[in-house]
């Protein structure tokens, strides 16, 4: 039915954007500390990729740890980078093997120099795949868009680019996906009904789908209704409708 679903669709899934939320209170519901809820959240990323491709998505991008998670207490922060560090050595092998490129965006100058280093390595050990995963680390939206901004005014005062030259695909190339198309669905599990900086220009038009469902216990079978979701809905991005939708009224009409 997925295959079906995809070939008959205008707007194919191509990008998709999750905010991978939830595992603390997965962990407290089940006396465990957030860590081994955070744990489990990573396990839980495996069986998704496989069931994304599945889909023929192309991209998926997954928010990992947010410019804001600093100020969390700092035992959970150094586990995470730990997590994060165990999960590049682990993992870069049998993504490269998947078939996976590897991309990590954020501002990687929070960082120490040994965690930079495995993410260049294993960026560079998956750099041959054709699909490709997205972690967000030490991302923020606006921290995106500012740090574009900062790029573009630099060229301009280098003589590279005029102001007048400055448009919406000025800016897009020199924020963080650079190349990669923009999400067309976001899943945020857990059940909060916000984007909590993740992506803010990229986002404008892509379609939400939220579940109740906290991250670690997120399976295929939920994925399967949030992509039958996206294929249920009219993507319009800002144009009327036609003919016998735009008698019956509702949203960008």
């Amino acid at each position: 039915m997925t295959d079906q679903v995809s070939r008959d669709a205008s707007h194919p899934l191509r990008h998709l954007a999750i905010i991978m939320d939830g595992n603390n209170r997965w962990a407290t519901l089940r006396g465990l500390t957030g860590i081994a809820g955070h744990e489990a959240g990573v396990e839980r990323i495996r069986g998704i990729l496989k069931a994304t491709k599945a889909h023929g998505i192309e991209v998926v991008s997954l928010f990992a740890f947010s410019s804001e998670n600093w100020q969390r207490p700092e035992i959970e922060v150094t586990g995470l980078m730990s997590l994060f560090a165990s999960y590049l050595k682990k993992e870069a092998m049998s993504l490269r093997d998947d078939g996976v490129r590897l991309k990590v965006i954020g501002n990687r100058a929070n960082f120490s120099e040994s965690l930079r280093k495995l993410i260049g390595e294993a960026e560079s050990i998956t750099a041959s795949g054709s699909f490709t995963l997205v972690l967000c680390v030490d991302y923020g939206g606006r921290w995106d868009v500012v740090e574009a901004a900062r790029e573009v005014a630099m060229q301009v005062q280098m003589g590279r680019l005029r102001v007048s030259d400055i448009c919406e695909k000025t800016l897009a190339k020199n924020l963080q996906l650079q190349d990669l198309p923009d999400p067309d669905l976001c899943i945020r599990t857990g059940g909060e009904e916000r984007i909590s900086n993740f992506l803010l220009w990229h986002l404008a038009y892509t379609e939400l789908f939220v579940s109740d469902c906290y991250w670690p216990d997120f399976g295929p079978e939920l994925l399967d209704q949030a992509v039958a979701e996206y294929y249920s809905r009219k993507r319009r991005f800002g144009h009327r409708r036609s003919g016998a939708e735009s008698a019956i009224g509702g949203g960008e009409s």
